[in-house]
């Protein structure tokens, strides 16, 4: 075992984060280009525990250029559907295998409590597993041709692969996020170039270990690490690459859409959220206001769906406030190797800075922090758990998405007008429905502008449910058939017979 600050990590663990982190391309295991590198941090105490390289254009020239030659002529092109489906449920097998190193990686990589860290392994095993099944199913379909005489023609559709894919992923659930990405794009028979976040790499670099033990070829998965600006900014726009899946901020998928233009790349985005959480007064508040609490402080509130905008009928409005608040002071914010952490630190100073700024221009417009609302501690980049209220529609902290441990509790007192009220929002990723009457449950999920609304309960996530946003919170779909689809393309072959 070996001591990282004030925990200890096992000795694979340890070993792994001793090394340099280095790109993963055609193969091969490679410094950037340049030579350069970039510190990795913990942010529990801020200290740099590993380097990863620094990759630019030219790294991702590399990558992109393998990863085209593995698509066009390498044994990926010609492997049946079935055996596409083998490698890609192996790669399942070996992340359950080695959950605990991804999720102590994890943990100190991005900060999240280590129980929520050893979630992802099995989630992300499951989705592999799930996306094997279809490598076999992508199944086309024959279409009469209407004007014409019956037999004179034979139309039917196929799926093929969109080709190159650069997939790039945020900090907050590397692992998954990866995941929801590699998947469906190798069972539909594409390759790919990952640019994982700068904030959070170890987990990319063990990952790819576990592509190559699986028997995926070289070239087929290529992993590039930098910063954004740099390497993820150079493969959005390469020529080379057919589609780009992103998920992160919203400001960055429009960067993310015009970098695309040039030859017109698919684009797959999945962005930010401020999504509603409703609870009415006829709820189950022994479920609702733990589910409330849960909805926004899951992993620190960097979650793109979380709960961040708190509806209460008013009849039930204080006890929701107390209850929320008495949840949000009895957290345990520890590092998130600390077994009994129940909370971990924001991932990176920018992004603590960021959080404490909306907290602070919260107080100055009159939000009162009715429980947290503070920096915890003086060492990291914790932040406490924060229920705000007494907030305006104009309020920053009610409109603009924070990516923290931060949530506004609003009144409402007609049930008939808040879905009007939780609309009224630039993003449509997520939202939840709190109440015991079930018509007026269809009703209101009905009327929510969100590509997923949760009923008593929130965050329910599964390979088969389709995930994506309304309006500002992106384009396209993730998991189940959609997911897959989304890295096919369909063609139409029509033969007069």
């Amino acid at each position: 075992m070996s001591v990282m600050g004030d925990v200890s990590l096992s000795a694979p663990v340890a070993s792994f984060v001793a090394r340099p982190v280095l790109n993963l391309i055609d193969g091969e295991w490679v410094e950037a280009l340049s030579g350069e590198s970039f510190p990795v941090r913990n942010p529990a105490t801020g200290e740099q525990v590993a380097s990863a390289a620094r990759s630019g254009a030219e790294d991702v020239d590399r990558a992109v250029a393998a990863a085209r030659r593995a698509f066009e002529s390498g044994p990926w092109a010609r492997m049946s559907p079935a055996e596409r489906g083998r490698i890609v449920w192996r790669i399942g097998e070996l992340v359950e295998e080695r959950a605990e190193e991804f999720a102590q990686l994890e943990s100190l990589d991005n900060g999240r409590p280590i129980s929520q860290a050893r979630q992802e392994g099995s989630a992300a095993a499951a989705h592999y597993r799930y996306m094997a099944g279809w490598a076999t199913k992508l199944e086309g379909a024959t279409i009469p041709v209407g004007w014409a005489e019956p037999g004179q023609y034979l139309a039917y559709t196929v799926h093929e692969p969109v080709g190159v894919v650069g997939a790039i992923v945020p900090w907050n659930f590397p692992l998954l996020m990866a995941t929801t990405k590699l998947s469906p794009a190798l069972a539909a028979g594409n390759t790919v170039v990952l640019k994982p976040a700068e904030q959070a790499p170890l987990s990319a670099a063990l990952l790819g270990e576990v592509l190559l033990e699986a028997g995926v070829p070289a070239g087929v998965v290529n992993i590039v690490h930098g910063i954004g600006a740099d390497a993820g900014a150079a493969l959005a726009a390469h020529p080379g690459v057919d589609k780009v899946g992103f998920t992160g901020s919203t400001e960055v998928g429009k960067l993310i859409i015009d970098a695309a233009k040039g030859n017109l790349k698919k684009v797959a985005l999945e962005l930010g959220g401020k999504s509603p959480n409703i609870v009415f007064a006829d709820a189950d508040l022994q479920t609702a206001i733990p589910g409330a609490a849960e909805a926004i402080f899951y992993n620190q509130g960097e979650v793109c769906t979380a709960g961040s905008r708190l509806f209460v009928e008013k009849r039930v409005f204080d006890e929701v406030v107390d209850g929320v608040a008495a949840a949000a002071r009895s957290i345990k914010v520890a590092p998130g190797l600390d077994p009994a952490s129940e909370m971990g630190p924001v991932v990176s100073e920018e992004q603590f800075a960021r959080v404490l700024g909306y907290l602070q221009a919260g107080e100055q417009e009159g939000a009162e922090a009715v429980a947290g609302g503070r920096r915890h501690g003086e060492q990291g980049w914790f932040v406490e758990p924060t229920v705000l209220v007494n907030t305006t529609p104009e309020m920053q902290v009610v409109r603009e998405e924070i990516f923290g441990p931060v949530v506004t509790v609003i009144p409402f007192d007609d049930p008939g007008e808040i879905a009007a009220t939780a609309n009224d929002t630039r993003y449509g990723l997520a939202a939840g429905v709190w109440t015991r009457d079930i018509a007026k449950a269809h009703r209101t999920a009905a009327s929510i502008k969100a590509g997923i609304v949760w009923v008593n309960t929130y965050n329910t996530f599964d390979s088969a449910l389709p995930f994506g946003g309304y309006k500002q919170s992106g384009w396209g779909r993730e998991n189940g058939e959609a997911g897959i689809h989304a890295y096919t393309q369909t063609k139409t072959i029509v033969v007069h017979t």
